[in-house]
């Protein structure tokens, strides 16, 4: 029996969505996981915060976190933020609160991620501070610099990294992380990170 070719197109098409929209769905579940990190978001210099108690309009306000890493809100004067992560704050503020406000229902937020700069210097394209919104892995940091120099010693590529204990330093060898090889040197960026290529 032939069958118009409509029809036939409609079934080949109608077979053919589910499998394309499961490829979508997984595309997008990979490319997502490359901004994910095992860490909560830390507080930083130049984040505006909102803060609110339920039913209390006066201690309702956006705040923003001074260089100096605090923040000043109603009753309990100043308090620091910075380096903090929201749950970290947010039980603190309640703590100090509550002297003032009984059973405080209080709610924080981020509204502005304006702390989160990294640093790639030496002999790339255009090295500087680069404000993220998003975490991003060292390539592609060295990619928004524009890409190394023909100059560059491109296996020298070292990334400092402030921690509670000190400075922590991690070795990048681009030559191998661009063949696909080593690719766990390719590690995701945090904030304050800076690239040096020599």
């Amino acid at each position: 029996m032939n069958y118009p070719k409509t029809i036939v197109f409609l079934c080949v098409l109608a077979l053919l969505l589910p499998l394309y929209a499961a490829e979508s769905r997984q595309a997008a579940a990979g490319s997502a996981s490359t901004f994910l990190t095992d860490e909560p978001y830390t507080i930083g210099p130049g984040d505006i915060l909102g803060i609110s108690v339920w039913k209390d309009e006066a201690l309702s306000q956006k705040v923003t976190v001074l260089p100096d890493n605090t923040i000043s809100f109603p009753l309990i004067g100043q308090i620091v933020a910075g380096g903090k992560t929201v749950p970290q704050l947010k039980a603190e503020i309640e703590d100090r609160i509550k002297d003032f406000v009984p059973d405080p229902k209080l709610s924080l937020m981020v509204h502005e991620v304006n702390s989160m700069f990294i640093y790639v210097i030496g002999k790339v394209t255009s090295p500087g501070r680069f404000k993220l919104n998003e975490s991003i892995n060292v390539m592609q940091a060295l990619a928004l610099a524009g890409g190394l120099t023909p100059f560059a010693d491109e296996d020298k590529i070292v990334i400092f990294r402030k921690t509670k204990g000190g400075e922590q330093l991690y070795n990048f060898h681009y030559g191998h992380v661009s063949k696909g090889k080593d690719l766990k040197d390719n590690i995701m960026l945090k904030k304050g990170d800076v690239i040096v290529v020599p």
